[in-house]
């Protein structure tokens, strides 16, 4: 009896995924910030992928897991948050940003492979970063997600600082990214930046030999 052709063993295996996003609070705002290498396990499917998607006019996600899985939550949000802003007559929340996610995440948890941080500016309370994960929902003053993030979680705590100005958390932002992207395998490009305060949002892209440079580069 003949057995059943399968297939070779990596149409059946789970694809691999990475990427180094991060966010952070400063006084009077926020900045995002995520590398643009998109991978399928060894294989760089797309070099430049902006991972820091809009949510509405002053809030803003960053990306991890599935790229597909991550825009689609993105994109319901985006347009759940529309329809919201307009029965309120005002801008959204950025709470209210992080609840839509998480229900989100919960209810398709085994569905979905994706982690998104939620970051913005509201008139309630000003710059705020919240972590969202399978029904978590976690208010951080700064938050790293993705396989780069695990390189550079002593960086992050040890020069993190509470009430850092606009420039120096886009500084922060930046060097970590570069840390991560010389680390990791499956994070790489170029750096997005997303800076949001009261006044509106300013986004930025920086090229691969315009980042900063460490030691061992």
């Amino acid at each position: 009896m003949l057995e059943e052709f399968t297939g070779p063993d990596w149409l059946s295996e789970e694809v691999k995924t990475g990427t180094t996003i991060i966010a952070v609070e400063f006084d009077g705002g926020v900045v995002l910030g995520s590398d643009s290498r998109v991978s399928a396990g060894a294989s760089v499917v797309n070099r430049v992928m902006n991972k820091l998607s809009l949510l509405h006019d002053k809030i803003y996600c960053a990306l991890s897991g599935s790229a597909a899985d991550a825009q689609t939550i993105a994109e319901i949000v985006n347009y759940q948050l529309d329809v919201h802003s307009v029965e309120l007559g005002e801008d959204p929340l950025v709470r209210s940003a992080a609840t839509l996610v998480k229900n989100i995440s919960y209810k398709y948890k085994e569905e979905l492979s994706a982690h998104l941080i939620v970051a913005g500016w509201d008139r309630r309370g000003g710059g705020q970063v919240f972590v969202t994960l399978n029904g978590l929902l976690s208010k951080q003053p700064f938050a790293v997600g993705g396989s780069g993030s695990s390189y550079i979680y002593g960086f992050v705590d040890a020069e993190f600082r509470k009430s850092m100005s606009r420039r120096e958390s886009q500084e922060f932002v930046v060097n970590a990214l570069t840390l991560a992207m010389s680390r990791d395998g499956s994070s790489g490009g170029v750096a997005y930046l997303v800076t949001i305060d009261e006044t509106g949002t300013e986004e930025k892209c920086i090229l691969g030999n315009e980042l900063p440079k460490f030691f061992d580069q």
